[in-house]
This record gives C-alpha cells, structure tokens and sequence, in this order.
C-alpha cells in the first residue's frame, strides 16, 4: 500500500479526563491512499534443457492461471525467443480485462533456499499499464542461457522462476488519527439523586434554591444578595447549569466563558460544572490562549488543564509562542512556579547550568 502524507494542524480530540490519563483518538493530518493487492507466483522450469530444445524460437509455455486484483494472469516461458537470451512475460487474461490494469512486476530467478539472485533479477521502476488489447508485458532478453547454466541455481536440470506482481488499485483520502492522551473526566449528570436527597432529607424540599446557598455572603435573611466580583452573564449561566445540570449555551460557543465560568465553579463548589468548563478549555488550547488556560489550572487546581498545557508546550514552538503573547506576563508575575515546573520537565536534567540561567531571566525572584 503507497501512502502520501499530507500534513494538518493536530485537531485536539474531547476529552473526557480529571486526574487520570486515558488513551482517545485525536485527528493527525490525512493520507493519500493507493490500495494495492501483492502476490508472488513461483514457476519451477523441471526440465531445463528438455523445454530448451522442445520449444523452438518464438514458442513458449504457459504457466496455470491465476488471481490477483479481481484479475487472471499467466507467466510465459520462452526459452529460445534469443539465441542467448530466455524471455519471460506476464500476461493478463484479456477475456476478463474490460479497464487498464495498473501493474507493478519483478522477475527472478530463486536460488536453492528460494532467495532471489539479485544478478538474475529483472524489474522495471515503473507502473507498467495492462490492458485488453496489450495484456503481455516482460523481459524478451530476460537472463543469459550461458549465465544461468554457468550458475549453481540449476540443479538436477531444474530451477525456479519467481513472479512478484503488484496490483495498484483505487486512489482514496483517509483520515490519521493518533491515540492521544486525555487529562479532564466529566462525570455524568446527578442532578436526579442531588434532587432526590434534598426530598428524603426534606432540607430544600421545594427544589429552591435559598440565598443561603451563598454562605457567609448571605447578611440577613431575606434581603437582595449582591454577587461581587462576577458578570451577570456568568451568574446567569452558572443558574443555568445548577437549575438543569446542562452545560449553558453560552458556554459552548465561547471558551472565554468558559474560563469565567471555571472560576465562578471553583469558587461555589460547584465540581461537574468546572470540570466541564476545564474540558471546555483543554480541547481549545492554543498559542493565543495558552498562558491564560495555563494560570487558570494553576489558581484554580485543574490538574487535568495543567497536564495538557504542558502536553501541548512540549513542541519549542508552541513554548516560544507562549512566551510572545501578551497573556505571558502575567502567567509570570502571578505563578511563577509552574514555570519552574515547566523548565524542569522539558530540559534534560544534564542541562542544570541551563535551567538555572533560565530560571534567573523567565521566573522572577519572590521577595
């Protein structure tokens, strides 16, 4: 089978991982495909010079027929077609041949641990064409008479002729995909046994949910709670996700909510809801949004984030890309740590001397 490659940015694959590190697919590029079928035929001349002076010139054998790419073929022995020379053809039967027929074909001459001689070898590098009206293709001077008796492939008056035939068949698209680590596990929805708690516990019974949800924010019973620090919008989508357990459509269209709504998870407790939204922001990660997602993990204890940052930093590249985006800074400024974590991971360990220096230019010192 030929494949050529043509190369793709890496789709990242869902993820479906917290903690732990699962296998998935992810897609890798595409692959041009030539489907191809082989088949290697041995014809053993028994007899040698008994068909040498049997078949006059110009008069072959034939080989029995058979299959290979949804066709039949022959091997054609002429041992006289040339004074010197013996010839050897394959030939399609042109009965069953109603398209071309593309071919590839090598002919030798086996020793006596059936390896092919490579002096007593034919093939052309090229595709040969078969079709019904030129279904004979091979070597008229295929191998000297006075080498092939001179050679100690001839044995008891008998040596063996092997057929190697390629059959290239359609040309197809395919996609490559690679198995791919996954960091971040959505567990599924609990909202129906959450529910059915709060009834058997009758705290709650009547599916509302009270202010004092909000803890110590909470002053006095009854009154307006003012969410500090947090966009309505998020808010929004944050009742959205605790009133159905479903992700909020917002969410899906806009990673940049889903890092507001990561925090605004983090900081109710609210566990499925932020391991969604880190899911959100791992199967997005990019140059532009690298730093960001990577601080995120760190503030916010996403080990599953964390992890595939640092799975997609690994190229210099994408590290180098990292560290000219404007989001950098601050993912400097504010965990230094992580970036002590990252140099030590990605340096060899013989390269201390290095890391040092690294660290005194990309990690400020902590007062």
């Amino acid at each position: 089978m030929l494949r050529c490659y043509f190369g793709g940015s890496p789709t990242r694959a869902d993820h479906t991982a917290s903690g732990n590190c699962n296998l998935s697919t992810a897609a890798a590029g595409g692959a041009i495909v030539v489907d191809a079928e082989d088949m290697s035929y041995t014809l053993k001349i028994a007899g040698y010079s008994r068909t040498k002076a049997l078949l006059e010139t110009g008069k072959w054998a034939t080989s029995t027929p058979f299959r290979i790419g949804g066709h039949v073929w022959t091997v054609r022995y002429c041992p006289n077609d040339d004074a010197d020379f013996m010839s050897i053809y394959l030939v399609l039967d042109s009965e069953g041949a109603n398209k071309d027929v593309k071919v590839r074909c090598k002919f030798s001459v086996l020793d006596k641990a059936g390896v092919p001689v490579p002096s007593l070898s034919r093939a052309y590098k090229s595709v040969q064409t078969f079709t019904p009206k030129a279904s004979t293709w091979g070597y008229s001077k295929f191998i000297s008479k006075a080498d092939l008796e001179g050679s100690p492939h001839v044995i008891d008056d008998c040596f063996t002729i092997r057929c190697d035939v390629t059959v290239l068949k359609e040309i197809r698209c395919e996609e490559i995909t690679k198995l791919k680590r996954q960091f971040v596990v959505v567990p599924p929805s609990n909202m129906c046994r959450d529910l059915g708690g709060l009834l058997e516990s009758m705290d709650g019974a009547d599916v509302t949910f009270h202010a004092e949800l909000f803890g110590s924010m909470m002053e006095n019973a009854g009154d307006p709670v003012e969410i500090g620090d947090m966009e309505s919008d998020v808010f929004k989508s944050l009742l959205h996700f605790i009133y159905t357990d479903d992700s909020p459509p917002e969410m899906t269209r806009d990673v940049v909510m889903a890092g507001h709504l990561l925090v605004a998870a983090d900081r109710y407790d609210v566990e499925r809801l932020k391991l969604i939204c880190e899911d959100k922001l791992c199967t997005h990660i990019d140059s532009d949004n690298m730093a960001t997602s990577l601080a995120l993990a760190v503030q916010h204890s996403c080990p599953g984030l964390k992890e595939d940052c640092f799975e997609f930093l690994a190229p210099p590249s994408n590290f180098e890309a990292m560290v000219a985006n404007d989001g950098y800074e601050h993912l400097k400024s504010s965990c230094p740590s992580v970036l002590k974590e990252l140099i030590a991971r990605f340096l060899p360990a013989e390269l201390k001397a290095a890391k040092d220096i690294i660290m005194k230019f990309l990690v400020p010192h902590s007062v």
